[in-house]
């Protein structure tokens, strides 16, 4: 049964709603005083263009983020209450570790206005905002990075005359734990807000000892304020714009404007704006601290000094980001696009915070004192509004993606987070933590805790990536040691000594046996890259002992895990102490061949088994128009039965869910791609592409999110705000980005070990394009075409390494000739998963390889 994907009346093409790459009426946004005009984008290298949508805006979620803040409100411009981690309070304005505000809002000439249209840019948001008797607003948010404020602009049109300006914030100021349903509860520990006028700005603090064993006390302050100087102010809980003061119950109401643990307060600012004949624009500030009023108020000071220039700085940064790793896929270029807005999603995802306490909650049951302080955390967010926050395999899975489009900063800062926060809380063990929160409490991934054992075998396989597509030695000797231990614990989490640690994997279900197919994939792929790193630092006896303990495993893979029969793929899980298995149809069975290990490379599963195990999963018992389910339908033992069609006879004992994870499509089109299964690669990662692109499928235009439209999900859009799915989520990333650049375009740096090879995949379409793909310290350009019977591969190379370049050739080809740069070289066939490569070695520069087929 194929899911259900909402589309809007007028059936909207997947082009109509983009708006090129400058901001809206940009040229008047500035300070209050007189308006400077915003350089745009460089127009050889534009960032992502902005995307356009203008219907059901007060149902759909926007983010706009920082390093150290950022925004969720709704595209209307309102801010309804939000999430459920901390119900209804997941929206508004935070500051990791706090929230600061519930939301900021703005009314002209007596009526509050309204966005008619909304558009996502590259780093900042525009609305078009529409207020009486005719009047339009053009509205601006930005977050600048490393700074705790965010900046709103609003332009007004010329001749608009004197127009009172009213300004109503609301304030929430609290911690991102404890939750609403945790011991203790937000409820317990959160303290009323104070609201004060300091003749400019609104003022509103929270300080005090909540009265809760364990909970220290704070400080924190808030402040709303432009340069310009109110004409009035007022004070007040119920100042919250047009909307009203409906406290959202559990289970309703569902449309609500505050949490049930809220304490907030309110304020209003009025102003008198004089509009000359040229227009103008008038700069407001959102800034907050958890350490006191004074940095609060020198946060404000610094964003209000030049908002115009914060823009044009924030556009700068994406442009810069936009001009790497660019793609040319003239047979896809709804994947071309998609690059494009991934590697701003992933620049959106940066995180940063200060300061933290670090302690376990034993899964949301305790609030013991810290067991130490980490100074500063910087991650890649998981997904917002309900996972900005630290986890590890979200993060393991979207360095893939983030190495490929040269974000190397953001990995290494994550991964040494990770590290710092495991050491705190686990000792020396090795073990890695698994969900932490930006004021330092780690939700689960302790020592006591059974489990996350694929985010702790996933580790040394992300340290092995970065250093191979970075060549950085001392990134590598800072987590080697951090590594072997993981490598070390993870292994000895086997009671039953036959090789499979036990401890959960991604999947978060019960019912599975004690060890996951995940976890034996990625420690395999964990032994192997722990081996390499070893063998570059000289460890001998680590580099045997990974080598070896992987090698044992390799062996045992296929009998152990293959479930075979009409099953058609590998379990799920073993169980007991004859290692039965179990098939749960999860979508953890495509990982054997997601996984790729490292030199002399490839998946793990076999080609033989891989064709059968993806043959069966593209059937749609696993997948649907929206792409790969959670769980495939077929038999179970489950009383809710089975909704879907049956692929199989094996009898299940869990339910179906059919549900598409951004994720899941994710490691569908990683594993066809191991293959060179490119036309079918193509069904995962355009589901994933249209989720951010297409208007009938979106619901912030440009953010790919956690989960896609599925039949037993429905779709963000059909959901309250309290209990969606992200609207934008990383890890989706890595099912666009990897396959492009890594598997497409062939790029494979090792320069750690000197290597750099390039052996692209021409698509059905005849010719792929790669520039400024950064490598190490320096970058390449590849280009990639299919002339008749004559294939060319030209690279560009400036970097320090070891070329293999080479291409993909069709099955069953017979080469006639081979030449590089015009003159006839040797050439190697290999036989690989993806297909014969045929290759030669030269050195940095520029080369054009010529394959001429008979």
């Amino acid at each position: 049964m194929a899911p259900h994907l909402r589309r809007r009346a007028g059936g909207r093409a997947l082009t109509a709603a983009v708006v090129l790459g400058t901001v809206l009426g940009l040229a008047g946004y500035a300070p209050a005083a007189p308006a400077v005009a915003v350089a745009p984008a460089p127009a050889a290298v534009p960032a992502a263009a902005g995307l356009s949508e203008t219907g059901r805006l007060a149902d759909r979620r926007f983010v706009v983020t920082g390093t150290r803040l950022y925004e969720v409100g709704a595209e209307d411009g309102t801010y309804p209450a939000t999430g459920w981690h901390i119900r209804g309070e997941m929206g508004g304005f935070w500051t990791p570790p706090i929230k600061i505000l519930d939301g900021i809002w703005f009314g002209a000439n007596g009526s509050w206005l309204r966005a008619g249209r909304f558009t996502a840019g590259a780093g900042y948001t525009t609305m078009d905002l529409t207020g009486p008797g005719g009047l339009t607003v053009q509205r601006v948010d930005v977050v600048p990075d490393g700074g705790r404020a965010a900046l709103i602009g609003l332009r007004f049109p010329p001749r608009a005359g004197t127009v009172r300006l009213t300004v109503d914030a609301h304030s929430e100021l609290l911690a991102a734990y404890p939750w609403s349903g945790t011991t203790p509860g937000q409820g317990a520990v959160n303290l009323p807000d104070t609201g004060s006028f300091d003749g400019r700005n609104l003022v509103f603090r929270d300080r005090g000892r909540p009265p809760v064993d364990g909970v220290p006390p704070h400080d924190w302050a808030a402040l709303v304020g432009s340069a310009l100087t109110p004409a009035g102010h007022a004070l007040g809980p119920g100042l919250r714009g047009p909307q009203g003061d409906v406290v959202c119950g559990d289970p309703a109401p569902v449309v609500c404007d505050d949490g049930p643990d809220g304490r907030g307060t309110g304020g209003r600012l009025t102003y008198d704006v004089t509009v000359g004949g040229s227009g103008r624009t008038v700069w407001f500030a959102v800034a907050g601290s958890d350490r006191g009023l004074a940095p609060a108020r020198a946060e404000l000071a610094r964003a209000l000094h030049d908002p115009a220039g914060a823009l044009a700085a924030k556009r700068a940064a994406r442009a810069a980001v936009a001009r790497h790793s660019r793609v040319d896929l003239p047979g896809d270029r709804l994947l071309q696009r998609s690059v494009e807005w991934s590697k701003q999603n992933l620049a959106d995802s940066v995180q940063e915070s200060r300061h933290l306490r670090v302690f376990a909650s034993d899964q949301g049951t305790a609030h013991p004192p810290p067991a130490g302080v980490l100074d500063r955390a910087r991650w890649i967010g998981a997904g917002w509004p309900d996972y900005p926050w630290i986890f590890a395999t979200d993060g393991e899975y979207t360095a893939f993606a983030a190495v490929a489009a040269g974000q190397f900063a953001a990995v290494k800062d994550h991964l040494r987070t990770l590290r710092d926060l495991s050491e705190i809380v686990n000792g020396g063990s090795g073990k890695v933590v698994h969900e932490v929160t930006p004021d330092g409490q780690v939700y689960y991934g302790t020592l006591a805790d059974p489990g996350n054992t694929d985010e702790t075998v996933k580790f040394p396989s992300v340290v092995a990536l970065v250093w191979r597509w970075t060549g950085d030695n001392a990134f590598r000797d800072d987590l080697y040691d951090f590594s072997v231990r993981a490598m070390r614990y993870a292994t000895g989490l086997d009671a039953d000594a036959d090789g499979w640690p036990e401890g959960s994997g991604n999947v978060e279900r019960p019912g599975m046996g004690e060890e996951k197919l995940d976890v034996a994939v990625y420690t395999v792929r964990g032994l192997l890259d722990l081996a390499a790193m070893a063998r570059s630092r000289g460890d001998r006896a680590t580099a045997a002992w990974a080598r070896d303990q992987a090698a044992r495993r390799i062996r045992a893979f296929e009998r152990t895990w293959w479930y075979g029969g009409d099953a058609r793929s590998y379990a799920d899980s073993l169980t007991g102490a004859g290692n039965e298995r179990l098939y749960q149809r999860y979508w953890i069975g495509a990982t054997p061949m997601e996984a790729e290990l490292p030199a002399p490379g490839g998946p793990l599963a076999p080609a033989g088994f891989a064709t059968t195990a993806l043959t069966q999963r593209e059937r749609d018992c696993f997948t649907g128009a929206s792409g790969f389910f959670h769980t495939g339908t077929g038999p179970t033992a489950d009383p809710a039965g089975d909704p879907g069609p049956a692929c199989d006879s094996v009898v299940s004992a869990v339910p179906s869910e059919r549900t598409v994870f951004s994720l899941g499509n994710a490691i569908m089109a990683v594993a066809e791609g191991n293959y060179g299964r490119l036309p079918q690669q193509r069904r995962y990662t355009t589901a994933n592409a249209r989720s951010q692109l297409d208007p009938g499928e979106w619901e912030m235009p440009g953010a790919m999110p956690e989960i896609l439209p599925s039949p037993d999900f429905g779709s963000n859009l059909s959901m309250d705000f309290l209990s969606r799915s992200s609207v934008l989520q990383a890890w989706g990333a890595y099912g666009v980005l990897w396959p492009v650049i890594h598997q497409q375009l062939g790029v494979a740096p090792d320069l750690g070990a000197g290597r750099l090879s390039v052996v692209p995949q021409i698509p059905a379409a005849g010719r792929i394009a790669g520039s400024d793909i950064l490598a190490g310290t320096g970058h390449l350009d590849v280009a990639a075409a299919r002339h008749g019977s004559a294939l060319t591969v030209t690279v560009n190379a400036a970097v320090e390494a070891r070329l293999t370049l080479g291409t993909v050739v069709p099955p069953g080809a017979r080469i006639a000739a081979v030449t590089l740069d015009g003159r006839h070289v040797p050439a190697r066939r290999l036989h690989t998963a993806r297909g014969d490569e045929l290759t030669t070695t030269t050195g940095p520069g520029r080369h054009t390889l010529t394959v001429t087929l008979r």
